[in-house]
């Protein structure tokens, strides 16, 4: 808009001001009228946070580990999740495959990302800190696994007084009772559940609460109550009777074996399942000595399980028989049982949980066991709760806020849904716990719902905004995993994690989707200077911008945007 001032070294015939010029700036040319569309800034969720269970700000948390801020970097994770060092190893990670970069080269290691971020705040020793400002409150939750914590630890964030209540001797639940530590680390389980009742949650375990009249007796005595019971009734297989010593439950193995308290089986081992916890149970079997088989409906590429963890298993020496269903079994006494089988078509349902199945003729086969364990899922135990509660398809009912039928009573986890994973967990329990907030400033202020943010009122950023000409091409970082010989002599993590410099390589392939990364191309690249850089944000000048739309095609982020403007 300005002509260059010319040096000494500058022609004085190229430098001076064109003869046509009366002004001698092109500020006084107000070119603005000329578009349809005016270019924007705007802060848009990426793919990543759309598909994260906890809805995480991914970008700006990936962002700052790649700036080394690595606090800076584990707040805004813990805004959403304060268990990231387990939610790094545990993770169904549904962000990466919704990732823009898989559609690029391949998507991005998140959840070893927030692995290494979390580990590096249990190795700093930071802690959290409950609301300075106490709030008028208190709220009962009752279970101590991922639901029940992650709604205290976000209630203890906004002041609300919490009492926990769990029925096991130990906080986790699920986290404890049902995931190996060949998976989750009990020093990392127990690091970051402590980092919670270190703020000032009153924890009572060994409490089992004696039925409805006791969940009445809660209500009655706090302002609000939360239920995050999870699912503890095991799912049963017609064909096989659960009263032989040779018969045992999938939680119930897990269980003993994750407090070194094997349950007493013999040498051959079929676990029947294809989710997360049969392989728990079959990989358990295997670190006690046992020769496993597992025995899944689904053909292998079907399995509920991740894949990663199919590969360590058969890697770890398990045989697994895919697509087939147990028919009957018979006890040979001293040669142990055999177990008669029929290879299946298995076709998923609309929901989880849901399939059908339809035998292959001529395809019976029989497998030699000595003891099996049934690992087919749970579903809640509602009994406990009594009359007053409306239930759905064998959970516990609620509305879009988590609030059940009962007044002043939420719930979350497995009890009312069949999104059976621990970050699920999480993000209901923190979902709850801001409903929970809302009824309680109600009650107190009279106060309404405030707007919903802007930032979620902006669509998912599609691949096609990134100017992917500013990403070259990187490998995605790679697990490294402890040796398939080694990982059946102990309980140490199979999946390792990433060093710093993996880190921050892994940390540079982030797009930033919907993140501006502060770059200046806006500035640079547009052709008439109207897009100025104002601190750490940018202003378009409306006199001068024409919507060419240069500055949105040259963004490497898809933080910008083009407005049409009616007129």
């Amino acid at each position: 808009m300005s002509p260059t001032t010319p040096s000494p070294t500058t022609s004085p015939i190229a430098a001076s001001v064109p003869t046509t010029w009366t002004t001698g700036s092109t500020e006084a040319i107000k070119t603005g009228t000329w578009r349809a569309s005016l270019a924007t800034h705007i802060k848009a969720p990426a793919p990543c946070h759309g598909a994260c269970p906890v809805n995480g700000d991914i970008a700006e948390w990936i962002g700052l580990a790649r700036a080394r801020d690595f606090q800076a970097s584990w707040q805004v994770l813990a805004r959403h999740n304060p268990f990231p060092s387990i939610a790094g190893r545990i993770c169904h990670h549904p962000c990466e495959a919704a990732c823009n970069r898989a559609g690029f080269d391949e998507a991005l290691s998140i959840c070893k990302l927030e692995r290494f971020v979390g580990d590096q705040a249990l190795a700093q020793g930071w802690s959290f800190e409950a609301a300075p400002v106490p709030r008028v409150g208190h709220v009962a939750i009752v279970g101590g696994g991922p639901s029940g914590l992650s709604a205290a630890y976000q209630l203890r964030r906004l002041g609300y007084a919490v009492t926990l209540f769990e029925a096991q001797p130990e906080l986790g639940g699920l986290m404890r009772y049902g995931i190996p530590a060949y998976r989750l680390s009990r020093a990392v389980l127990d690091g970051e559940i402590a980092r919670v009742v270190a703020m000032g949650v009153t924890v009572h375990c060994n409490h089992h609460i004696d039925g409805a009249e006791g969940f009445q007796r809660l209500r009655e005595q706090h302002d609000a109550l939360y239920l995050a019971l999870g699912a503890a009734r095991n799912k049963r297989l017609p064909a096989l009777d659960y009263s032989q010593p040779w018969v045992c439950d999938g939680a119930r193995y897990l269980a003993a074996a994750n407090m070194s308290q094997p349950v007493a089986l013999g040498r051959r081992l079929v676990v029947i399942g294809g989710g997360s916890a049969a392989l728990d149970a079959a990989r358990s079997a295997r670190r006690l000595g046992h020769e496993v088989t597992l025995l899944a409906l689904e053909q292998r590429a079907q399995m509920p399980a991740q894949t990663e963890e199919v590969i360590e298993a058969l890697e770890e020496g398990i045989t697994l028989v895919d697509g087939a269903r147990l028919d009957g079994v018979l006890d040979c006494g001293a040669t142990g049982l055999t177990l008669n089988c029929t290879r299946v078509a298995f076709v998923p349902g609309a929901q989880r949980g849901q399939f059908t199945l339809t035998p292959i003729a001529g395809s019976g086969f029989a497998i030699g066991a000595d003891a099996i364990v049934s690992s087919i899922g749970q579903d809640p135990d509602l009994s406990v709760l009594g009359e007053g509660f409306a239930t759905a398809g064998g959970l516990l009912a609620t509305n879009a806020q988590l609030a059940t039928s009962a007044a002043s009573t939420y719930a979350g986890g497995d009890m009312t849904s069949m999104a059976r994973f621990v970050t699920e967990a999480i993000g209901t329990g923190k979902r709850a716990a801001q409903a929970i907030a809302r009824e309680l400033r109600q009650r107190e202020m009279g106060a309404g719902n405030g707007p919903a943010a802007h930032y979620d009122s902006e669509p998912l950023v599609p691949l096609a905004a990134i100017s992917t000409f500013y990403h070259p091409a990187r490998e995605r970082a790679r697990t490294e995993l402890l040796d398939p010989h080694e990982r059946l002599q102990r309980d140490a993590e199979v999946q390792l994690g990433l060093d710093t410099p993996q880190a921050l390589a892994e940390s540079e392939r982030c797009f930033s989707c919907g993140t501006c990364i502060n770059c200046d191309n806006c500035v640079v690249y547009c052709p008439d200077m109207a897009v100025k850089r104002v601190g750490d944000g940018y202003i378009v000048l409306t006199d001068y911008c024409k919507g060419c739309g240069v500055c949105v095609k040259e963004c490497p982020s898809g933080s910008m945007t083009m407005q049409e403007e009616l007129r």
